[in-house]
């Protein structure tokens, strides 16, 4: 059973620590200080590393992509004209803004962080977006993501971009991922998950937490929290060269957390990239009539 007060504890770092991101405009997977810090340049490159395109990336309103990304969760949604669509974790709004135009003018696009700081800032961005876009289909609302502040069945789409992983208490996310989800809506997340036990050093790390490394888990219990949700067509597909990457950059973070790993051992032996896509069942059983048919 998850401690009530140890998460709350967890959720008031990374508040915390993203709070501190959202006011400097530089995120925790970058190269230019020994805290957390990103320069633009080197955020787009991240961003084009793992998928984004350079005209996305130029539709953008400055400041909205902070380099904390591990995915391309856009990408993996194949969003369509209309779609509602709910981004999990949404900073700065930088995937918000990109599904805004793909969804279109009769689409929606709802971001919902728990960190002040964050929704201020990606409001703020909301008018260079009208500007740049001629749509007003994109929202911030402030809640967490284990207590979405978003109707049942109501969602086309989720997306997530390397934020379930902070989160203490994670079956409590993808429970709230069916919930609001239509039937027959999908879930398209980019995250960070564990190939093996990270070393109690580095597990300990709070900068690693902010990171969105101490707080991943092993792939089969993603797996199993999604379809324990109710979700079905579950898929997981590794991505580690994401996190060599990021070593290869000299990122300050990844160079503290190489230095308490194992002799020889790099970062991707212990963590990668992860894509998982899912639905939600286009029709629950939940009844007699529709229960009788599945009786053998």
């Amino acid at each position: 059973m998850t401690n009530i007060q140890d998460s709350e504890a967890v959720r008031q770092k990374i508040r915390d620590g993203y709070g501190e991101i959202a006011r400097s405009g530089s995120g925790c997977c970058g190269s230019r200080s020994s805290s957390c810090g990103t320069s633009p340049v080197a955020s787009d490159q991240l961003a084009k590393h793992i998928g984004y395109s350079h005209q996305e990336l130029a539709a953008l309103p400055e400041g909205s992509n902070l380099g904390l990304s591990c995915g391309n969760p856009n990408a993996l949604a194949s969003l369509q004209p209309g779609e509602v669509v709910l981004d999990l974790g949404s900073g700065a709004g930088f995937d918000a803004f990109i599904a805004g135009r793909a969804v279109g003018a009769g689409g929606q696009v709802i971001g919902v962080d728990m960190t002040p700081d964050m929704i201020t800032r990606a409001r703020q961005n909301i008018a260079v977006y009208r500007q740049k876009s001629g749509l007003d289909n994109v929202e911030f609302r402030l809640g967490e993501i284990e207590r979405l502040p978003v109707a049942d069945a109501s969602v086309d789409v989720v997306l997530s971009n390397c934020v379930i992983n902070l989160s203490p208490n994670k079956p409590a996310v993808w429970r709230e991922i069916s919930r609001v989800l239509k039937p027959g809506g999908r879930v398209a997340v980019s995250d960070l998950a564990l190939l093996q036990p990270l070393p109690s050093e580095i597990a300990q790390m709070v900068k690693a937490l902010v990171g969105c490394v101490a707080g991943a888990v092993p792939l089969s219990e993603t797996q199993r929290m999604a379809t324990d949700a109710g979700l079905s067509d579950i898929v997981l597909n590794k991505r580690p060269a994401y996190v060599d990457s990021m070593v290869d950059w000299q990122d300050p973070l990844y160079q503290k957390i190489i230095g308490a790993l194992p002799a020889g051992a790099k970062a991707s032996d212990y963590v990668t990239s992860l894509e998982v896509t899912a639905r939600k069942p286009a029709k629950a059983c939940c009844g007699p009539s529709c229960c009788e048919g599945n009786k053998e």
